[in-house]
């Protein structure tokens, strides 16, 4: 057998690993001579992705949708990632923290422009057939959404726009939850009710969000923005970074999501203008109805008096 000098270096490297977990360097070589040599199937685990795909009517369009929304959670679960990168790293630079939100930016602009697969991709026929057997599910219940809502803005700036004033940041968690901004798309205000849509959403996932709300209130994003020095927090391409991703997510992204939603629930003519689960869509999702800003400070005072009906920054 041949052993270099760099395959000694590279043992020496293994050898140094397991001894710091106190696990036996010999037993781990050995244990590689009964492992299997990777496939890109078994890495990806293709097979598995690929029967998630389980549709509910004999609708073939059915399936764009359903392959489109799994799509869009893996881009969510991408966009987490790399949030957590940012709220993990202790005294964060400017130039990294600049690069994540780059990353995080272009997979908004991602989902952004491939909403012509469902704009386009779909026969309004097919889709308001289909559509009924969804119902109550929505695309309201994706908690991911949520999560990167959690973990890029504090509580307030998330609070329905009716109770900012009476909310701050000493805010109790329960409360404030109450009144986060998409729980008027889910809510009667009048009966204090919560529709089915909600009260299912929250059996499942309430405790996860409580858990997040508390653990991100010192170090999401913006946290972390106000955590640096000074000079960092006008550095000219980080602030710009900061302020195109707020408005990706909350205006292009969301005005994108709105568009689709219009032409097929409004302008097609062959529904009832109601989101399948339920709730108030037009005011729920337009931005400005609920001026959902991550970083209001970066904003000037007419940008957001016209928020959601400036053009792109």
């Amino acid at each position: 057998m041949n052993i270099t000098d760099n395959s000694e270096s590279i043992l020496k490297e293994i050898d140094k690993k397991y001894h710091a977990i106190n696990q036996k360097t010999d037993v781990q070589l050995e244990g590689l001579l009964w492992s299997k040599p990777i496939t890109y199937w078994d890495y990806i685990q293709t097979d598995a992705l690929l029967n998630l795909q389980i549709q509910r009517t004999t609708l073939p369009d059915e399936m764009v949708f359903i392959m489109y929304h799994q799509v869009n959670e893996l881009i969510f679960k991408m966009i987490l990632w790399e949030i957590d990168q940012i709220s993990e790293v202790e005294n964060i630079q400017a130039d990294f923290f600049t690069e994540r939100l780059s990353r995080i930016t272009r997979y908004f602009d991602m989902l952004t422009n491939s909403f012509s697969i469902m704009e386009n991709g779909m026969e309004v026929d097919q889709y308001m057939k289909f559509r009924n057997t969804l119902t109550p599910a929505s695309g309201f219940q994706s908690a991911q959404y949520r999560l990167i809502e959690f973990s890029s803005t504090d509580i307030i700036n998330l609070t329905d726009r009716r109770y900012k004033d009476k909310f701050d940041a000493n805010t109790d968690l329960e409360t404030s939850f109450e009144h986060l901004y998409w729980q008027a798309a889910g809510k009667d205000y009048q009966t204090g009710q919560k529709s089915y849509l909600l009260q299912e959403f929250e059996k499942k996932y309430k405790a996860q969000f409580l858990t997040q709300m508390k653990e991100y209130k010192t170090k999401n994003i913006w946290q972390k923005f106000k955590q640096l020095p000074e000079k960092d927090q006008k550095n000219p391409t980080l602030v710009q970074a900061m302020r195109h991703y707020d408005h990706t997510v909350n205006i292009t992204w969301v005005m994108q999501h709105l568009n689709t939603a219009i032409k097929y629930i409004l302008e097609s003519g062959k529904g009832n203008g109601e989101a399948t689960g339920g709730s108030d869509w037009q005011k729920y999702m337009h931005p400005k109805f609920q001026r959902r800003i991550f970083f209001p400070e970066l904003w000037s005072t007419e940008e957001l008096a016209n928020w959601g009906n400036e053009k792109e920054v």
